[in-house]
């Protein structure tokens, strides 16, 4: 009797021991799936909010179900300005969604963020993100190493213009791939008798605010991302020759003799939207507008993406700098302390872009990750955009946004204005910089 109970104990200790190996051979989020953290909560918070948190919150829904995880989405206007006094006052949130990465950084320096490896395999994450968007969700922490702070889920996109591929097709054009070639059909639609571009930067108290998106945009195209990084923090000055360069360039197509819709008197009055319906006029319209991937809200109704119009990418000016874009995003980290089984598990799925295939189907929304299923976007030139994203090189925020307000909202907007209505580059870079801070 003491043999066969030596002998049970003995399978049984195996038995435990197997599963211990099985088990940690399985992912958090497969272990998640399997039901092992069933019952259990985590607390998510973040700006989202409004009719975007109830997709947020509906694209969580098949999750919870399936795992039996709750996860508690907060959401508040005032996220941006608390969570590093939450963080300091030991009430923050197990999983945080940063809509910059200075906010994660900020808090990975003060010693609060867990690499994200700890939940997410390295493999995976290179597999499924571009280095880009690897290098974005990386920082320093309390001791001056670095870490991986950050895992990205939703974004949005700038870097893309909008065109009709019928009459592109009907008058032989062809997309673009360099700068040189843009500019080089841009001058050819103006011999045939067409307008290029369609500009308007008219936004009420915000008004110039499309002319920084043009600008970052080149900007990106002709520095590296280490002397943008400089740019919008002030360390590299509006009159300097790399930004006077890139004014310039912007200058050449806006205020070219035929290449914009209404000429250059007409780019300040005419509001950012609006500007950008005679891309549908069947005659005297324009051919090509470069806007954010919100910009069909205001195209007409009824019109078929991928039909009627279509996307492509703006194309690289200095071939150095490889595919950069310009857009926003959410960043999601893991709070020290906070970094439970299942906390890990939902921060697994956030790297996956099921945890946003509702809000893909909604439209507004893309994930920067390669598993995203095209077919879950709402539309064909949404999904486009997101492959964009999703391998483009470099990938930076809205430089104004991540400017001090008096300068990113203040003298950038309106140096920018007054560029388009008359003043020169010599001028309008001093009136800019005159924003800094001291």
């Amino acid at each position: 009797m003491k043999k066969m109970m030596s002998l049970l104990l003995a399978a049984a200790m195996l038995l435990g021991a197997v599963a211990a190996v099985s088990a940690q051979d399985k992912t958090y989020l497969e272990r998640a799936y399997d039901g092992e953290f069933s019952g259990t909560v985590v607390v998510v918070d973040g700006s989202i909010v409004d009719a975007e948190q109830v997709y947020f919150e509906e694209s969580l829904k098949e999750f919870e179900e399936k795992t039996g995880i709750d996860i508690q989405y907060i959401g508040n206007r005032e996220f941006a300005s608390t969570i590093q006094m939450r963080a300091e006052g030991d009430n923050a949130p197990d999983i945080a969604s940063f809509p910059q990465p200075g906010l994660m950084q900020n808090l990975a320096a003060g010693g609060y963020l867990v690499d994200v490896r700890e939940a997410v395999s390295e493999d995976w994450l290179r597999e499924n993100y571009s280095d880009a968007w690897i290098d974005l969700g990386k920082a320093t922490d309390e001791n001056g190493e670095e870490i991986w702070a950050g895992v990205w889920t939703r974004s949005s996109g700038k870097s893309q213009v909008y065109y009709r591929p019928d009459i592109w097709a009907e008058a032989g054009y062809e997309v673009p791939t360099t700068w040189d070639e843009l500019m080089a059909l841009s001058q050819q639609m103006v011999d045939d008798g067409e307008t290029p571009w369609c500009v308007g930067i008219e936004s009420g108290s915000a008004t110039g605010w499309l002319a920084t998106d043009w600008l970052e945009d080149i900007m990106l195209r002709t520095v590296s991302p280490e002397t943008y990084d400089k740019w919008t923090t002030g360390e590299l000055r509006f009159d300097s020759p790399e930004v006077r360069r890139a004014i310039q360039i912007l200058s050449d197509i806006w205020f070219t003799d035929g290449f914009v819709y209404g000429g250059r008197e007409a780019i300040a009055t005419s509001n950012f939207g609006e500007s950008a319906k005679p891309l549908f006029y069947d005659v005297d319209g324009c051919m090509m507008v470069r806007h954010a991937n919100f910009i069909p809200t205001y195209f007409p109704e009824g019109l078929e993406p991928g039909v009627d119009y279509d996307v492509f990418y703006l194309p690289p000016i200095d071939e150095e700098f490889g595919k950069p874009y310009l857009g926003g995003g959410d960043v999601n980290s893991m709070f020290k302390g906070h970094d439970r089984d299942e906390v890990k598990a939902v921060l697994e799925y956030f790297t996956h872009g099921e945890s946003l295939k509702f809000w893909l189907g909604q439209g507004g929304a893309m994930f920067p990750g390669r598993d995203a299923d095209p077919s879950w976007y709402a539309t064909a030139t949404d999904a486009k955009i997101a492959g964009f994203m999703a391998e483009a090189t470099t990938f930076r925020f809205d430089g104004s946004d991540l400017m001090p307000a008096a300068v990113g909202a203040g003298t950038f907007w309106s140096g920018m204005t007054n560029l388009v209505t008359g003043s020169d580059i010599d001028t309008v870079v001093k009136e800019i910089d005159a924003g800094w801070p001291e």
